[in-house]
């Protein structure tokens, strides 16, 4: 409790638009959010789920201990067990709650899924059943955790041919799981109803799909379907603004989409046409040098076994799949998708260069989502490779390298004394006071040779208006920068990579597998190690060219960025 009001107290010491907030609130100048019931979707009539008098049998796997040590990876961390101690893994404190959750979800189930040994599989079943086979408030049965926990039990089963025993009390354990999630729906209103709803309804199709479970499908159908409308946007892409996040949430649907199928569920046509905009969508993504990490990073799966999905894919959890499954996905329609830019993201190819730019529609990153505080990050491949990188986030949190990696100050764009382009975004700011705060939309245009942004996002240092114009050519790539303010402002445009950097008298010089590209800027160029992170919890070195600048406003700089 102390500690809660001490986090609160300097949330508004040092949120100025949160002070605001709170006076107009009092003032009576800006609504509160619309009214609603949390854990209960209002297109939901009955969330009862009676047990059916009959559920689907399965083969049950051979009761034979492990005899060779495991070793797990999970989010931010990898644990070696030994055959002798199974239940060693439930009594570990992690010191990030991410890695805790992933051993309740089982979540490396899928990812170590060639040459696992099923032995270990049932010894670590029985130890968390034994503990935690109850459903409870705890962490170790919130809906999200619990609805991914039993599809990867039950994706397994359907791999290996059967589930750990006593079969009937697993079956049993596994149906508790179906009840225990309708209770506890991530339903919070729709301004803060993110994608978990989506996954909750996921487990629940899933679950009622392998049990013959009707009434626990359609309830999980029913939730899947409207919470498809709500997580994507007209271009097919999921708008919580995280690259990683579209490819896990293009994954779930697929998966619903497969299991209506082979359960000839009626949802089938309606999953199908989902995944294939996702999937569609997703193509925006498919930079020459890799994924493009933009945005938070999922622990649930390190970003390498969804890769697959983007145009050309294979491996990972595609690999999962049957070979009719793979032939099936592979053969979906290419819907027709609005158009991207709306949605914040707008791609530039033009030679040996290939541009991927994100800016928030609304300027403010989104509520609930995973976009970063910065407005305008970019990430530029060049002769196939990652050039200019984004460099991710590699934990959650609201302090320390958290929220260092989620604000401006780490990605490639610009600063204005220090500040992130707007204030922290709260679920409970309205759109009029977003505006009030932030300025207009930002405007993100596509043009034949690159692409533009206009904003007004730095109000609050007395700026009115940035713009940002990037080209590629076939030798170069040039990025434009405008402000307009008054007054002397410190100015910081960061440029992050991955590969050896060196500065050469007036120039900095990358040094890649395919050759050197020169950075000419007009400002003083410092070099500061920072991390790309490749997953939850994992990072590699990188190196942050940041040119920085006193300069009196109004202002211009380019930087151009060239193959020697």
């Amino acid at each position: 409790m102390i500690g809660a009001l001490v986090r609160k107290a300097r949330q508004l010491v040092g949120d100025p638009a949160l002070r605001r907030y709170l006076l107009e609130r009092a003032m009576g100048r800006t609504a509160a959010p619309r009214r609603f019931v949390p854990g209960h979707p209002p297109y939901l009539a009955d969330l009862a789920l009676p047990l059916p008098s009959r559920l689907a049998p399965f083969a049950e796997l051979p009761a034979m201990p492990p005899t060779a040590p495991l070793t797990l990876s999970l989010p931010g961390a990898c644990v070696t067990l030994s055959p002798q101690a199974p239940g060693a893994l439930f009594d570990q404190d992690f010191p990030d709650i991410e890695t805790r959750l992933a051993v309740h979800r089982f979540a490396w189930l899928p990812l170590q899924a060639d040459g696992l040994d099923p032995a270990w599989v049932c010894a670590l079943w029985q130890e968390w059943r034994s503990r935690f086979g109850s459903p409870g408030p705890g962490w170790d049965w919130h809906p999200y955790t619990a609805a991914e926990r039993l599809i990867n039990l039950l994706d397994f089963a359907r791999r290996s041919g059967g589930l750990p025993g006593p079969v009937a009390d697993t079956v049993a354990v596994l149906a508790a799981h179906g009840p225990a999630i309708a209770a506890r729906l991530e339903y919070s209103g729709d301004h803060y109803t993110g994608n978990h709803l989506s996954n909750n309804g996921r487990g629940l199709f899933l679950l009622g799909c392998a049990l013959g479970w009707d009434r626990c499908a359609e309830l999980g159908a029913e939730i899947l379907l409207a919470e498809a409308g709500r997580i994507f946007t007209s271009s097919g892409l999921l708008r919580e603004e995280s690259s990683h996040y579209h490819l896990l949430l293009t994954r779930n649907y697929i998966s619903a989409w497969l299991a209506a199928r082979r359960f000839c569920r009626p949802e089938s046509e309606a999953f199908a046409g989902i995944a294939a905009r996702a999937l569609t969508a997703a193509a925006i993504f498919s930079l020459p040098g890799g994924l493009p990490l933009v945005g938070d990073i999922s622990p649930d799966c390190p970003p390498a076994f969804l890769a697959g999905l983007l145009p050309g894919g294979t491996g990972g959890w595609l690999a999962l799949l049957t070979d009719d499954e793979r032939r099936e996905l592979a053969a979906l329609p290419q819907p027709a998708l609005g158009d991207p830019v709306a949605d914040g993201w707008a791609r530039a190819d033009q030679g040996d260069w290939a541009l991927l730019v994100h800016a928030g529609p609304q300027g403010w990153p989104f509520i609930p989502g995973h976009g970063h505080h910065d407005l305008g990050g970019f990430e530029l491949h060049w002769r196939g490779l990652p050039l200019i990188v984004d460099p991710g986030r590699g934990a959650y949190g609201d302090s320390g390298e958290a929220a260092l990696y989620r604000s401006a100050a780490v990605h490639n764009g610009l600063t204005i004394d220090g500040a992130d382009p707007t204030a922290a975004n709260r679920p409970y700011y309205g759109d009029d006071f977003r505006r009030r705060e932030g300025g207009e939309p930002p405007v993100l245009r596509r043009r034949s040779d690159g692409i533009d942004l206009v904003h007004g996002a730095f109000r609050r240092q007395g700026v009115r208006w940035c713009e940002r114009n990037w080209t590629v050519t076939d030798m170069a790539a040039i990025i434009d920068d405008r402000v307009d303010g008054r007054g002397r402002r410190r100015l910081a445009r960061m440029l992050t990579t991955p590969w050896p950097v060196r500065i050469d008298g007036d120039v900095v010089v990358i040094e890649t597998p395919r050759g050197q590209v020169r950075v000419v800027a007009d400002g003083a160029v410092v070099l500061r190690p920072v991390t790309r992170w490749i997953a939850y919890g994992q990072g590699e070195a990188a190196t942050q060219i940041a040119i920085e600048d006193v300069r009196a406003l109004p202002w211009s700089g380019r930087i151009i960025l060239e193959a020697v």
